[in-house]
C-alpha cells in the first residue's frame, strides 16, 4: 500500500440534502478512489478517500465545489495511514 494515500475529509456548508454524498460516490468511482462518505448530525459531510495520491488530491479539490446544488464553506483534510479501503460507499 506504499503507493496509496488516505485522506479523512470534513466538508461544511450547505452539503446535506443536495446530493453531495451521491455525487461524491460517483466522482470517486470515476477517479478510482476507494472509501466512504456520510452525513454528520452537525450538518457537515465526512468522507475518507484512499487511493493513488493524485486521485485523492483530485477528490479533495473536487470537495470544494461538490454537487451542483451544494454551497461549500470549508474543507478540512487530515492524512492517515491507508487502511485498505475497497470500493466506495455511502454510509448511513
Amino acid at each position: 500500500m506504499a503507493d496509496r494515500t488516505r485522506a479523512h475529509v470534513y466538508v461544511s456548508g450547505t452539503v446535506q440534502g443536495v446530493y453531495y454524498r451521491a455525487t461524491t460516490r460517483d466522482t470517486a468511482r470515476v477517479k478510482g478512489v476507494d472509501g466512504w462518505v456520510k452525513n454528520l448530525e452537525d450538518g457537515r459531510v465526512e468522507a475518507v478517500f484512499e487511493g493513488p495520491e493524485e486521485a485523492v488530491e483530485s477528490m479533495i479539490e473536487w470537495c470544494h465545489t461538490g454537487s451542483p446544488a451544494a454551497q461549500v464553506d470549508d474543507v478540512e483534510a487530515e492524512y492517515e495511514e491507508p487502511q485498505g479501503e475497497d470500493g466506495f460507499e455511502i454510509r448511513y
